[in-house]
């Protein structure tokens, strides 16, 4: 009896040892434009305006010119100085004679103190001292030496390189399809409660085939930019990042209207990886996960042919479910394999944007949902799936 009891222990033990488990698995899409453009039209001019006209040799001429000054002015400058000196070490000489005035009156004082007194005033360290100040030491001034302007301190673009930076994603430049002017006004600070607030008016005009599609302006508004005062900024370096980030919004900009971007999200994947009677299923998870990662927007064969893997991986998941003994926990194809395959099949037409495949797995996973023993986190999935499916 005992030896037919562990046998059958052994068979229940089998039945739900099935492990699974999971991976992240990145693939490509595309972000839709929300103007989209032919490829064939895929071009465009940028025009800039703005203050910035400053160059690098321009900077360098500049500091050779105030070097030149510097060196002319510097023997009034070392004269100054000894005047300054002079004046210093009088005023040392007066301050040295108050200074032994001082002691005198304070030692004769003390002296008409009683012993007791003056030993008091001992140990408190009152007792008299000649204190004379510092004698002043002449430093001639160092002869002015060149060194290059700190370039970090400068804002150093024009117009032409304002418009290098501007683009469209996926758009070629030199075309005229799409004409892109651009208008850049000074940075401008404003204090207010010992905060620093900025503005950069910047208007944006884009014209498609010659017909204007949008004409707005932003950075009109005076937001905060730094919690210290405009005194304590490097208004230079200030004004650099902050048109960085002027072109950079622009940039978003005009890619969201019309540039051709990608993303790469992840999806989770389960297998079920003990041997033997699972290996279908393991080998869908691969064909699933391998042909996720050759989607290629840009390569429409690579991407049919990934899709096609991915097929052949559904296709096993799908068949497996039809051999699913939801009640028969000691089944092989118990509900926790189909759950994990019903999971991956809702995971994955989300992620590839077939709503309408998603729902019908939703669906079918609702109906069996009276077997499944979902977890905590399962359950919240499962909230996500019905948000991502039916929001709008």
């Amino acid at each position: 009896m005992k030896t037919v009891h562990l046998f059958l222990l052994g068979l229940v033990f089998s039945a739900s040892a099935q492990t699974i488990n999971s991976e992240m698995v990145q693939y490509k899409l595309p972000v839709a434009a929300k103007y989209p453009i032919e490829q064939l039209n895929r071009n465009f001019s940028v025009k800039v305006t703005s203050p910035y006209t400053l160059k690098t040799e321009d900077i360098i001429a500049q500091s050779k010119v105030d070097f030149q000054a510097e060196l002319k002015n510097y023997d009034k400058v070392v004269a100054d100085s000894e005047v300054d000196f002079k004046e210093k070490l009088a005023s040392y000489e007066e301050d040295v004679i108050k200074a032994k005035e001082k002691f005198k009156l304070e030692s004769e004082e003390f002296k008409k103190m009683s012993l007791l007194e003056r030993l008091a005033m001992t140990d408190q360290g009152k007792a008299p001292k000649l204190v004379t100040p510092t004698k002043p030491v002449y430093v001639k001034p160092t002869k002015p030496v060149y060194s290059e302007p700190n370039l970090n301190n400068y804002i150093i673009v024009d117009n032409d390189v304002l418009a290098s930076k501007i683009g469209i994603t996926g758009f070629t430049r030199g075309g005229n399809y799409v004409d892109i002017f651009v208008d850049i006004k000074k940075m401008n600070f404003q204090d207010n409660a010992g905060q620093t607030f900025a503005n950069q008016p910047t208007k944006l005009v884009v014209k498609v085939n010659g017909t204007e599609k949008i004409n707005t302006t932003f950075f009109q508004d005076f937001k905060l930019y730094s919690n210290s005062p405009s005194n304590n900024l490097n208004k230079p370096l200030s004004e650099k990042e902050y048109l960085n980030t002027v072109i950079a919004h622009i940039n978003g900009y005009l890619d969201e209207n019309y540039g051709i971007r990608y993303i790469n999200p992840s999806v989770k994947i389960s297998t079920v990886k003990n041997k033997g009677k699972y290996d279908d299923l393991e080998k869908a998870s691969v064909y699933v996960s391998t042909n996720l990662r050759k989607l290629n927007p840009e390569n429409p064969a690579m991407t049919a042919a990934g899709m096609a893997g991915i097929q052949k991986g559904t296709d096993i998941w799908k068949e497996t479910l039809t051999r699913i003994q939801w009640k028969d926990k000691k089944s092989d194809f118990n509900a926790k394999i189909g759950t994990y395959i019903y999971f991956n099949l809702v995971r994955l037409y989300i992620a590839l944007g077939d709503k309408k495949e998603a729902e019908k797995m939703l669906n079918e996973l609702q109906e069996n949902i009276v077997n499944m023993d979902l977890s905590y986190d399962e359950n919240a999935e499962l909230k996500q799936f019905e948000a991502a499916i039916y929001k709008n």
